[in-house]
């Protein structure tokens, strides 16, 4: 049974010949002539679905990369211990980078638009993830490769490990002079090279390849060298996804607090923005009608430390103008030709649907339950209590004799859920 198993995951099943893998193997390593061709052509594509946010674009440019070769390469020569081809996959590797950097850079310095797209972005930060998703992207295709009939894992290993992107990120970052997206992209680059080679180190050794040398002290210096890379790679990327979290919780945390604090209130959120890498911390809101003061306002900061928001500022913003340079200014980054006018009328349909109340049985069952009852016009108003603000009240008006003003209105708190209602009779008849 034990040994049915075993045969069943054996990956020395279906394994093609170790002399035709690694020539093959060598002979993907080199960048001369169409190999380069194609790479250059690559990264522009790279580059341009980038530039335009084409999720499609980046796809195709990643299946058409021969970027995988000197990698694999590289990862075959530190498993078999062969020095001359590790020096050879290097040094088309440097080729292939630079070639690739200096490319989407040219195409990112002339290209007229600059704007930081959201496929672009998500290259600048990696984490343990894209170490996770490095790894074991390349143990399915060095196992692919090893094979005899290769199948279909290669294309999909080309998309999930992503080589072309954060390359293409970089070439942007040279291009704009924003080194921290340079050195974000370059070392996602880095991590997914590195960890693809050394997935193919591993799989290269547990399938006993030859050895080029017979020292073991040669061996041993590889595996330590190898360690110390894999934790000096590791760490950084264990930083950011610990950095990743935090900022998921805090934005999860706010918006939990804007929840609670005021949209449970009842109050219209207009606006709103959670900046985590700002100092201190920040969260901006703006709202349909409702004015705060001072004394409010800052009433709400000190209540952020007890909503595990300690470190961070509330600002709310009551001003017209500027509240409307905000919206403009956030929703120009979904689509630069929205005009001033729709924001107007936007906001115009939101204060109107406050004192709407759509509800067309209403009046209907009010006549059945109480046959008494003329005249009636009901809607939200505005009242105005010994404040600096005002609050929308349910208000009813009748006329008629013989009606439970208290009950009617208990009856409509349960009916529309509103807990403010004013019921007023008049004396048209």
């Amino acid at each position: 049974m034990i040994n049915n198993i075993f045969n069943f995951i054996n990956l020395h099943n279906g394994e093609e010949q170790k002399d035709k893998v690694l020539a093959n193997v060598t002979a993907n390593i080199s960048f001369r002539g169409s190999n380069l061709w194609i790479l250059a052509c690559a990264i522009i594509i790279a580059s341009i679905g980038l530039n335009v946010n084409s999720t499609a674009v980046i796809i195709g440019a990643m299946l058409i990369s021969p970027l995988m070769g000197p990698i694999v390469g590289a990862g075959f020569a530190l498993g078999t211990y062969n020095f001359s081809l590790l020096k050879k996959s290097f040094k088309n590797l440097l080729i292939a980078t630079f070639v690739s950097l200096t490319v989407s850079a040219i195409y990112f310095y002339v290209s007229p638009f600059k704007d930081v797209q959201s496929e672009l972005l998500a290259r600048t930060a990696p984490n343990i993830y894209d170490v996770l998703i490095a790894f074991f992207g390349g143990l399915v295709g060095v196992i692919a490769i090893t094979r005899v009939e290769k199948g279909n894992p290669i294309p999909g290993v080309a998309i999930a490990t992503a080589l072309m992107p954060p390359l293409c990120t970089a070439g942007f970052g040279l291009a704009t002079f924003n080194f921290s997206y340079f050195f974000g992209a370059f070392y996602l680059y880095t991590i997914n090279c590195f960890f693809i080679c050394i997935a193919t180190f591993f799989v290269v050794k547990f399938l006993q390849y030859p050895s080029s040398i017979i020292d073991n002290k040669y061996e041993k210096r590889i595996r330590y060298g190898i360690t110390i890379l894999i934790i000096v790679m590791i760490v950084p990327s264990f930083y950011l996804a610990y950095n990743l979290y935090n900022e998921k919780k805090f934005t999860k945390t706010a918006e939990q607090f804007v929840q609670k604090e005021f949209e449970n209130n009842g109050y219209t959120v207009i606006y709103k923005k959670i900046n985590y890498n700002s100092n201190p911390r920040t969260i901006d809101l703006a709202f349909l009608n409702k004015k705060f003061t001072d004394k409010e306002i800052n009433s709400f900061n000190k209540m952020l430390a007890d909503n595990g928001l300690a470190g961070t500022r509330l600002t709310i913003r009551q001003n017209d103008t500027d509240i409307k340079s905000e919206i403009l200014s956030e929703i120009n980054k979904f689509d630069s030709n929205i005009s001033e006018k729709d924001i107007t009328i936007s906001k115009l349909r939101q204060e109107l649907d406050t004192y709407r109340t759509s509800d067309s049985t209403l009046l209907k069952e009010i006549e059945i339950l109480y046959p008494k009852i003329n005249n009636v016009s009901y809607g939200k108003i505005e009242k105005f209590p010994q404040t600096d603000s005002a609050q929308l009240m349910f208000t009813l008006l009748y006329s008629g004799d013989g009606i439970d003003q208290d009950q009617l209105a208990r009856w409509l708190q349960k009916r529309i859920n509103e807990k403010n209602i004013s019921i007023i009779k008049t004396d048209v008849k």
